[in-house]
């Protein structure tokens, strides 16, 4: 039998440095996880991707256990990185960079499982759109 659901978290964290602290520790405590429990799993789990940010989508249940799946990075953040950049641009006409047509086929490959795309082709156009609208060609 399956457990009853109580509560879907979404955090976006720092890879292998969660702490109890807010926003984990506000996030969780209300919805009675054990915060100490999670931040061991969660660091374990994540120290070899450290430096990235990652969103988690945790799955509490009726006794309070929980479980979790840890997502790749955003795209923007990949394409901020792949690019060497700081922060895109405040208006998507003042360009700041361009990605390549490599480039984008590698962040669109690595992020193919968490988009909503059937193809390569199809994952390649929602990373472009992101980078238009950070101010970044493609």
């Amino acid at each position: 039998m399956a457990k009853e659901i109580t509560k879907m978290i979404k955090l976006q964290i720092a890879a292998g440095a969660a702490t109890p602290a807010p926003p984990v520790g506000t996030a969780l405590g209300p919805a009675g996880v054990n915060i100490g429990e999670f931040v061991n799993q969660f660091n374990t789990q994540t120290r070899p991707l450290a430096g990235n940010i990652l969103p988690v989508v945790l799955t509490v249940y009726k006794d309070r256990t929980f479980s979790f799946i840890v997502k790749k990075p955003p795209a923007s953040r990949m394409i901020l990185k792949m690019l060497g950049l700081e922060k895109g641009s405040p208006k998507p006409q003042t360009k700041v960079g361009k990605l390549t047509q490599e480039q984008l086929e590698t962040i669109a490959k690595d992020k193919m499982e968490d988009l909503n795309a059937g193809s390569l082709e199809e994952a390649k156009k929602i990373i472009a759109g992101t980078a238009r609208s950070m101010g970044i060609d493609s």
